[in-house]
């Protein structure tokens, strides 16, 4: 793996450079959505600039933004390790999946099961229990609270005979843990069911296989790793062909068209293009001949060992702050099942306050539940404000989390 170069990361994006009252800005508010490498703004631009046009046209314009469609399905299929072709783009993925819930919907029968976990982001929970409206029934599985990982006892109970898709996250935005997605894809498909895995989080801090993981389904967010607002969802060539999208008329019955009805957002694409070519080139720094898909795991990979090192200052920094409560895992030893995300509370103060009392020290970091209400519920943190989300990416510091540190401390 190479070691990363965080000056050349850093230098790639150009709002790492902006101030508050005459500090540099650190921006820990990654999970909710990271900044953009220089590139991709190029990319956004260049695509207006030049290549405004529809799709399927007679002429250079539109030919060009075929072109560019073709080049982002291709560079995201590389980012996943599947073909291009079972790449669906879409706004977000809150509305993808509603789409794709809609789709699996015309299926299910009264008594079928689904499902879902307190851990999970809203965006992988309501679309499926919209489906309680057909019969569906909904399985809940817990989490343990003292370290924030999902019940994996609860996980194979909720599991049986009628259950037809069981929907998880890859990692927990709100308090970083990654769940064990592999153990829990083979478990439904042992009975028969489908897998939907929420990657939002995940995906800026690790290496994805979906074919490793053998998943149905495989969402995220690419605005989530450096790349403009946009969804994608990963789905095998078999679901994306046989189940039934609710779609225009004239739209083609290919794949991935069928799922992608409407106008795209062809801009958003260029960037999401250039995005990834920006991780292939972090993965390649040295060793220029290695393949894009090659290129990407290697970047990853790299990625994961170098947030794993400001994980462990962050989490140790905050422990020894007097009055902080701290939600998720903090054992070292298993910080291979986290990402760079915590979530905290300090006594005495709302989150809410924490978050404008960091902000004005031009610290960026959200407050809230960010959409994970089961998990803030359970925890019975909602009612209160939620948590403070501290979430770190590759271009973060280790003077930067110095800086959280002795803001924090001051409060204490």
């Amino acid at each position: 793996m190479p070691t990363l170069d965080i000056a050349w990361i850093r230098a790639q994006f150009p709002a790492l450079a902006q101030e508050v009252h005459g500090r540099q800005a650190v921006f820990f508010d990654g999970p909710g959505g990271t900044q953009v490498p220089q590139r991709v703004i190029d990319a956004v631009a260049d695509y207006l600039a030049h290549h405004n046009a529809n799709t399927h046209g007679a002429f250079a314009t539109s030919q060009r933004s075929d072109a560019i469609i073709d080049s982002a399905h291709a560079a995201m299929a590389d980012l996943l390790g599947c073909d291009a072709n079972e790449v669906v783009f879409g706004p977000n993925m809150t509305t993808l999946t509603f789409a794709i819930s809609r789709a699996i919907g015309r299926e299910l029968r009264p008594g079928d099961e689904i499902v879902l976990t307190r851990l999970d982001h809203d965006a992988n929970v309501a679309p499926w229990k919209a489906l309680e409206e057909q019969g569906a029934v909904i399985r809940m599985v817990d989490v343990d609270i003292e370290d924030c990982t999902l019940d994996m006892a609860d996980m194979a109970r909720a599991i049986g005979p009628r259950t037809k898709l069981v929907a998880v996250g890859y990692a927990s935005n709100a308090v970083g843990t990654i769940n064990d997605v592999a153990s829990i894809t083979r478990m439904a498909h042992d009975a028969g069911a489908m897998v939907y895995i929420d990657a939002v989080h995940y995906a800026p801090h690790g290496p994805i296989d979906v074919r490793g993981l053998d998943c149905d389904f495989l969402a995220c967010s690419p605005y989530k790793f450096f790349a403009p607002h946009m969804g994608a969802v990963y789905g095998k060539r078999e679901h994306l062909e046989r189940l039934r999208p609710y779609k225009v008329r004239p739209a083609s019955d290919a794949i991935p068209d069928r799922w992608e009805t409407g106008t795209r957002n062809h801009e958003g694409l260029a960037g999401v293009g250039a995005a990834i070519e920006y991780l292939a080139e972090l993965g390649r720094q040295d060793a220029p001949a290695l393949s894009r898909r090659e290129a990407l795991l290697r970047a990853m990979s790299a990625i994961r060992v170098y947030e794993r090192e400001l994980s462990q200052k962050l989490i140790a920094g905050l422990l020894a702050i007097p009055g902080l409560s701290f939600y998720g895992i903090t054992d070292p030893a298993r910080f291979d099942r986290r990402t760079p995300t915590v979530a905290v509370r300090m006594e005495g103060h709302t989150p809410r306050a924490l978050a404008e009392y960091l902000g004005e020290r031009g610290i960026f970091c959200w407050d809230g539940n960010y959409y994970a209400l089961n998990l803030t519920e359970r925890l019975g943190v909602e009612a209160s404000g939620g948590m403070l989300r501290i979430g770190l990416v590759h271009y973060n510091t280790a003077e930067e989390i110095d800086r959280l540190l002795t803001v924090l401390g001051e409060l204490a």
